[in-house]
């Protein structure tokens, strides 16, 4: 014990130097690339690996990034190359990213017992976007229990289906990882190649997999909304019309945009595949709804499909491209723009048709700062779509198509792949390590680490002003 305190001692000494003039920014960019590095390093180990050889490391660390940066692209079967000790480290990088490095660590010092200082307050604040510190700490534990508690909830319904299938401890294990995976949007299972194809038609796969993905993609400030409405309503506080009224306007969006998009995008998909007879076309009709269904909801970061994403009409890849890049609600474990920020960004065009000034929404008025940021998460982001579908063009033998689909998936760290993620070159999957890692921690982050060291001259100064022509 004396031991362990001693090096518990040194490592903080050696954070606390190293991260005194780091911003959460800069910290989750080194954690995410260290655990990154590290993790393809063990994975490339013989001992980690099914066959007891060294696994190519450019395969290694591309599972290794997939698996923290919880995006699900993969190029080697999981289920086949991994021993059970690779298995478990792949489970562990899954947690770690979807907890996202800050949190995990703080929860590392919770579960030790150790002082939460200011400065950590100040990281965890600023890593989960809080306007105050008042209750930072509660905050953490209750995404830590709230993550381990639907997690669990997952499991246990997953292993209705598991443990029958592959007996009480395969069943468990596969109820759990795949759990924590789909929850941590991942997208990553054990179960082969074939992702949940062979579970396409299964009410209850099919169910806790939608429950899991939906529940994590609507972020966790909308959870605490949720139980507010709950218990005012329960305390007879006030009626569930007025609790709902007085949400706050990132969980009504968040919640509305969900709505709309996993509904809208189940109808459309089950429109366009209807008589489509590699997708839907073989199907009754309630399968039908709810294999559209479940492909609507993975597109919103998930990586699983019931259904190979290369037999899909164009159309509706065009459309899961979309669905992709939107992506989750923020404060989650999901990827893309987010939904907040495709409403913001609609809202201001609405407002700037009806010649309004400021954009308004459940009558409240979104600052000006909020746009800028939404504008340039939106733009960066589809500069690095643009960017990787152009270099993935010229480094491989793929359509236009394909590419897109690939490092869409990438930036917003999806997983969905049309099926060239295994034949990439090493070039094609240093660009698609890149984009993952761009995508996990969001571009517009990596612009703002960059910035920040370029340093603040003239800031209280204002150039004279000049309008440009527009449209």
């Amino acid at each position: 014990m004396k031991h362990m305190d001693s090096l518990w001692k040194k490592w903080s000494r050696f954070r606390n130097r190293t991260g005194r003039h780091m911003t959460s920014g800069q910290m989750m960019a080194a954690g995410f690339a260290a655990a990154i590095l590290v993790g393809g390093v063990l994975l490339s180990l013989p001992v980690c690996n099914a066959d007891g050889h060294f696994l190519a490391f450019e395969d290694a660390l591309f599972t290794s990034c997939s698996a923290v940066c919880v995006t699900g692209l993969v190029t080697v079967v999981p289920a086949a190359q991994f021993n059970m000790l690779g298995k478990l480290l792949l489970l562990f990088l899954i947690q770690l990213g979807g907890f996202g490095i800050i949190a995990f660590t703080m929860g590392a010092f919770l579960v030790l017992k150790k002082q939460i200082t200011l400065r950590n307050r100040v990281l965890i604040q600023q890593g989960y976007d809080q306007n105050t510190m008042s209750g930072i700490v509660a905050l953490l534990r209750y995404i830590i229990a709230g993550t381990f508690l639907i997690e669990g909830l997952g499991a246990v319904g997953y292993a209705f289906q598991f443990v029958p299938q592959y007996g009480w401890l395969r069943g468990i294990w596969y109820s759990v990882f795949h759990s924590v995976s789909a929850f941590c949007n991942a997208g990553i299972d054990l179960l082969g190649e074939n992702s949940l194809g062979d579970y396409v038609t299964n009410p209850l796969v099919n169910t806790v997999t939608i429950f899991l993905i939906i529940v994590s993609g609507l972020g966790f400030p909308v959870w605490k909304e949720l139980l507010l409405v709950i218990r005012r309503v329960r305390s007879g506080e006030c009626s569930l019309k007025k609790a709902v009224c007085r949400m706050k306007l990132h969980a009504k969006v968040a919640l509305i945009v969900t709505g709309v998009l996993v509904l809208g995008g189940a109808a459309a998909v089950f429109l366009m595949e209807f008589s489509n007879p590699e997708t839907l076309g073989d199907m009754s009709l309630p399968e039908k709804c709810m294999a559209a269904l479940f492909q609507s909801v993975t597109t919103r970061t998930a990586g699983f499909f019931t259904i190979p994403q290369d037999l899909f009409r164009p159309e509706s890849q065009l459309l899961s491209c979309m669905m992709m890049f939107i992506g989750g609600s923020p404060g989650g474990t999901a990827g893309g723009v987010k939904t907040t920020t495709v409403f913001m960004l609609a809202a201001t065009c609405w407002a700037v048709l009806k010649g309004k000034e400021d954009t308004e929404c459940f009558r409240r008025r979104i600052p000006f700062a909020n746009i800028r940021t939404g504008f340039a998460v939106f733009s960066v982001s589809f500069m690095a779509v643009l960017s990787g579908t152009l270099l993935l063009l010229i480094l491989e033998p793929v359509t236009i198509t394909q590419a897109l689909y690939e490092v869409v998936s990438a930036v917003a760290t999806v997983g969905l792949t049309t099926g060239i993620t295994p034949v990439l070159s090493t070039a094609g999957k240093l660009v698609i390590i890149v984009l993952m890692y761009l995508g996990r921690l969001s571009p517009v982050t990596m612009a703002l680490i960059v910035a920040s060291k370029v340093g603040k001259k003239n800031t209280k100064a204002k150039l004279p002003e000049e309008r440009m022509m527009i449209g």
